[in-house]
């Protein structure tokens, strides 16, 4: 769900518009590193993280996804945001996308942290969800705003009126160009309703009237997904091992996005005692 924000800061600009949101018109969105591992061997990252630039001021937005409730969350959020204000010295808002409204309606209530009978750190996140992003049933606003068409989707994925959302969307792409900004949401769709009922609906869309969703970049998109997940579970499994992995080692690690390197370094933490036997040097 996050990589609507990842793909297209122009579509950042435009959703504050049109979901209303508290902040001025952006002027320059960048992408901000998603680790916050500290020098402590315990991995820590946020799904993503912006900086933004408005016209009256500039602040961080880390974009969490979120399927479910889950009382852990608030103590990694709280992690994120206290991490990032004291790294960049900026304001930072949290933003939770969820699923369907009890999800929403959990993230949306404030999160306390601290003593039951003192609490030292409230969380208030801004919440995209059922309840505020609306459901987008007209394939003309689909083909004017695929972004937004993209959200309301993965935000409405458990709600009734999803087959309406999803049938509007594949209407609008029949009239489309099947190109690189089209597949990508096409994908990230895909991805954002997975563990929903609404899936099995859009996969049969898929295989019946759009065939570009198995094109080249679709399919680059896929293998990035597969690379990030081999990437965290070899630093998960070098961590339960009690491997010393360095910063440079980490970041040779993220940085590398072949999947066949990844896969065959996985095989090796199972055995290896160091980072340069896992590197074979």
């Amino acid at each position: 769900m996050h990589r609507i924000f990842q793909h297209d800061a122009a579509a950042i600009a435009h959703a504050f518009v049109v979901l209303n949101l508290p902040f001025a018109k952006p002027t320059a969105v960048e992408q901000v590193c998603v680790d916050l591992t500290e020098t402590a061997p315990v991995e820590r990252r946020a799904d993503t993280v912006l900086d933004i630039t408005t016209v009256d001021d500039r602040f961080l937005m880390v974009v969490e996804a979120q399927s479910a409730p889950d009382d852990s969350r608030p103590d990694a959020w709280s992690y994120y945001v206290t991490f990032l204000r004291n790294k960049y010295r900026l304001p930072v808002i949290l933003v939770v996308v969820c699923h369907d409204h009890s999800t929403a309606r959990w993230a949306d209530a404030p999160m306390a942290i601290g003593h039951t009978s003192w609490t030292t750190i409230t969380l208030h996140p801004l919440v995209l969800g059922p309840h505020n992003v609306p459901a987008i049933t007209d394939p003309a606003v689909v083909a004017q705003d695929l972004p937004l068409a993209a959200l309301s989707a993965v935000t409405h994925a458990r709600e009734n009126d999803i087959g309406a959302i999803l049938e509007a969307i594949v209407t609008a792409l029949r009239r489309m160009d099947g190109n690189e900004a089209t597949e990508f949401y096409v994908e990230l769709i895909e991805q954002g309703i997975s563990h929903t009922e609404a899936a099995e609906t859009w996969r049969k869309y898929m295989t019946a009237d759009l065939s570009f969703f198995r094109s080249e970049s679709a399919q680059k998109l896929r293998e990035q997904g597969r690379a990030e997940g081999r990437m965290q579970d070899l630093l998960m499994i070098l961590q339960h091992r009690g491997v010393a992995v360095s910063d440079v080692a980490a970041d040779r690690i993220r940085a590398c996005d072949d999947e066949a390197q990844l896969t065959t370094w996985l095989r090796r933490s199972l055995d290896v005692s160091s980072v340069d036997q896992l590197f074979g040097e």
